[in-house]
C-alpha cells in the first residue's frame, strides 16, 4: 500500500493539473465513481468525469485551483455505513476555483468577471488512481456572485470562505496521523453530544465544551456563516431543527484526521422530515436526505473552525423546488407549459 505522504502529494499535483486542463484519465481509474452535487449527481466512468471538466473549463477557461485545506488519512469505520470500510486511503480538500466566469454554467449567467467557486472534495485512492470522488460545489453561491439570487435571504453571513486562521491547512509533504486521531476524537465526541437531542430543547445537546468561545461555522450559501454558540444557534441550528425536527445522522463515508484537521461526510449524512419552514419554504412533509461534508480545525482540545459544504440545491429539489427552473424564470426564459 502506498504511503499516505506520497498519496497526498501526488493527488494534490494531479488535481491541480486537471484544473489547469490535463486529462482526468491520468489520475482517475477507468471505472471511477464521480458523485457530485446536483445537477451532476452520481456518475461512473471516465466519460462522465471528462464531460464535467470540459464544462468547467468552458465556463471558467483560466481556472486556478486554490486549496485552503488539503489532508489525507486512513478512514475510520462508521458502523452505520459498512459499505465504506475502515482503512481506505482518502484525500480531502476544501477551497475555491478562482476564475474569470466567461460562459454560462448550469444556467447561471456568466459575469465576465472574477468568481470563486467553492468546493469540498473527498477522493478514495487505490494503487495511485482515484476510484471514487465525492464533490460538493456551491452553485448557489455562484448564483449569488452572478447577481441572480433565487431564494429568501440567508440568515447567516454570505461571502467567500476564508482559509484556516492558523494558516496551516495545506501541507502536502507530510501527514500527522497521531494529531489527526486526537482531532477526530474531539469531533466524534461533539457529534455524540449533538445526537443527544431530546426533540424539544437545544440545551439537551451538551456540545458547548467542544467549541472555542468565538468559533466560526462556515455554512453553505443559503445558510451563511455564523460565529460562536449564539450565532450558530440563531442563524443555523434552531432554524434547521424547526424545519427538520426529527433529523438524525445516518452515516459517514469519510472519517479522517490529519494534524489539526478532521473531516467527516455522508452521502447522505443526515436525514429528516421537512415539517417546518426552512430557507423561507414552508414544510412539505417530505423526507429529505442531506449530502454533507464537515472540515474541522481543532485548536488544543476544542473546535475553532468548521467549514460545511452541503448540497442545498439537492435538498431544495427533494422539497419540490427546482432552483434551476426558477433561475430560468429570473433570466426571462420561463416555462410556458405544464
Amino acid at each position: 500500500m502506498q504511503r499516505l505522504n506520497d498519496i497526498k502529494s501526488s493527488t494534490f499535483n494531479a488535481l491541480h493539473a486537471i484544473a489547469r486542463g490535463s486529462d482526468a484519465g491520468l489520475v482517475y481509474a477507468d471505472d471511477a465513481k464521480f458523485w457530485c452535487s446536483h445537477p451532476f449527481n452520481e456518475n461512473v466512468g471516465l466519460d462522465h468525469i471528462r464531460a464535467f471538466w470540459r464544462a468547467m473549463h468552458h465556463a471558467f477557461p483560466d481556472m486556478e485551483r486554490r486549496d485552503s485545506i488539503f489532508v489525507a488519512g486512513d478512514s475510520i469505520a462508521d458502523p452505520r455505513t459498512p459499505q465504506f470500510p475502515a482503512g481506505r486511503q482518502l484525500v480531502a480538500a476544501m477551497g475555491h476555483f478562482q476564475a474569470t466566469f466567461e460562459h454560462d454554467f448550469c444556467g447561471i449567467p456568466a459575469t465576465r468577471g472574477v468568481v470563486h467557486l467553492r468546493f469540498g472534495e473527498v477522493h478514495h485512492i487505490v494503487a495511485g488512481k482515484i476510484v471514487h470522488t465525492w464533490a460538493l460545489i456551491d452553485l448557489l453561491d455562484l448564483m449569488r456572485q452572478a447577481g441572480v439570487w433565487p431564494i429568501a435571504p440567508s440568515l447567516g453571513a454570505e461571502g467567500m470562505w476564508p482559509g484556516p486562521a492558523s494558516g496551516n491547512g495545506v501541507a502536502t509533504d507530510r501527514c500527522d496521523a497521531q494529531r489527526g486521531e486526537a482531532a477526530m476524537r474531539i469531533v466524534l465526541s461533539m457529534h455524540a453530544a449533538l445526537g443527544a437531542f431530546d426533540g424539544k430543547r437545544v440545551a439537551s445537546m451538551p456540545y458547548e465544551p467542544y467549541w472555542t468561545k468565538n468559533f466560526m461555522w462556515y455554512g453553505p450559501s443559503g445558510i451563511g456563516a455564523t460565529r460562536g454558540i449564539k450565532g450558530f444557534r440563531a442563524h443555523h441550528q434552531v432554524p434547521f431543527l424547526l424545519g427538520f425536527p426529527d433529523r438524525k445522522g445516518v452515516g459517514h463515508f469519510v472519517r479522517i484526521g490529519d494534524g489539526d484537521y478532521a473531516v467527516t461526510g455522508g452521502w447522505p449524512s443526515v436525514s429528516g422530515t421537512h415539517l417546518g419552514e426552512w430557507l423561507g419554504l414552508p414544510g412539505t412533509g417530505r423526507k429529505i436526505d442531506l449530502r454533507i461534508m464537515d472540515f474541522y480545525r481543532v485548536d488544543g482540545d476544542r473546535i475553532a473552525e468548521n467549514w460545511v459544504p452541503i448540497d442545498v440545491i439537492d435538498m431544495l429539489r427533494q422539497m419540490g423546488f427546482d432552483i434551476f427552473e426558477r433561475l430560468a424564470r429570473l433570466r426571462g426564459a420561463p416555462r410556458l407549459d405544464l
